[in-house]
């Protein structure tokens, strides 16, 4: 009984905690995009915008807050938490903290299904968003074709991953050599993940993806807490491992792949959040709801800082990430160097 009682205090302290770091984290997110809608050249104080969100507001300044800056906020909001748990997936899949779309090369093959589509064919919103999903599962399907052997695992994933993504980054750079010098300026721009210039159009139609993806990554959470315990074990419980892998690995690649289609490969959000969040709550355990809150976050501080840094230049928000996902990084490698001389 004792044994039974301390698992259930574990169970409802890392349960407590977990609550605690959410609404931590729901606050910081609705503090960080207060900020962000309230800067710019009509300035407004956080608490009119927070008047004017809840329905107090009239005129020039509603259009302002809900038409102008609103769509950048949201799309800030629901691509951070979309590759966020993509990252989650990954990683847990893999068993790797590096196994991130990112360093995969998911979100590579994504901006080439873009960069066809734009330099070739010449198509608009629609046409570019379908490229980018169309490449984001290609090169997912061409990866996991490669690393099967008798199944799929973590380590050979991502080497198989960085290998197509070095090979796809080439390839991205002769299409953006060979395209005209508009299109191609434009491919650069977009190229480093930006949310400048997005409306409602683009937001929410690729929103309604991202969260629909999100909500069946959660219905599938029970599936990938077991295959974080690893493919034998879950397969003992009666799943069949790889079926499960592949669900979850084309819903983890439209999650990227959406949010490529309207902002750009933004970097390190995928790779950053999930280790971010699984420190906060604390035990290593996988909870995706601080995952995505992270992630929120973490894209939305991203592009406050890349709004205000240079003001009135504006920056692409990959700029930022790639500047803290690099730190990240860094870190990362030097505290595995450690434990191997440890």
């Amino acid at each position: 009984m004792s044994i039974v009682s301390a698992n259930k205090t574990r169970s409802l302290k890392r349960s407590t905690r977990s609550r605690s770091v959410g609404l931590a984290l729901a606050a910081a997110v609705l503090l960080a995009t207060v900020f962000a809608v309230s800067g710019g050249e009509y300035s407004l104080s956080p608490w009119r915008v927070l008047t004017i969100l809840f329905g107090g507001g009239e005129g020039l300044e509603t259009t302002v807050v809900w038409q102008w800056r609103m769509p950048r906020a949201t799309a800030a909001l629901v691509f951070g938490a979309g590759l966020a748990v993509s990252g989650a997936v990954f990683q847990t899949l893999t068993r790797n903290p590096l196994g991130s779309p990112d360093i995969i090369g998911f979100s590579t093959g994504a901006y080439t299904g873009a960069l066809v589509v734009l330099t070739v064919v010449g198509g608009g919103f629609l046409a570019t968003s379908l490229g980018a999903l169309a490449g984001g599962l290609l090169t997912a399907f061409v990866v996991y074709l490669l690393a099967w052997r008798n199944g799929t695992h973590g380590f050979r994933l991502i080497l198989v991953g960085i290998g197509v993504s070095a090979v796809l980054a080439s390839f991205n750079h002769y299409l953006v050599l060979r395209a005209e010098l508009d299109v191609a300026m434009a491919a650069a721009v977009w190229g480093a993940g930006t949310l400048n210039g997005v409306t409602w159009a683009g937001v929410i139609p690729v929103s309604i993806v991202v969260l629909a993806s999100l909500a069946a990554v959660l219905v599938g959470s029970k599936s990938l807490q077991m295959l974080q315990m690893g493919d034998d074990l879950a397969s003992a419980l009666g799943m069949k491992v790889e079926r499960t892998k592949l669900v979850l690995v084309t819903l983890a690649v439209l999650l990227v792949s959406a949010v490529t289609a309207l902002a750009g490969p933004i970097a390190f959000v995928a790779l950053v959040a999930p280790q971010l969040a699984r420190r906060l709550v604390g035990g290593g355990s996988l909870n995706l709801i601080p995952t995505a809150l992270t992630g929120a976050f973490l894209l939305a501080l991203g592009d406050l800082l890349a709004q205000r840094l240079f003001a009135p230049i504006q920056l692409p928000v990959g700029v930022v990430t790639v500047c803290i996902g690099g730190i990240y990084l860094v870190y990362l490698l030097n505290r595995g160097t450690q434990k191997v001389r440890g």
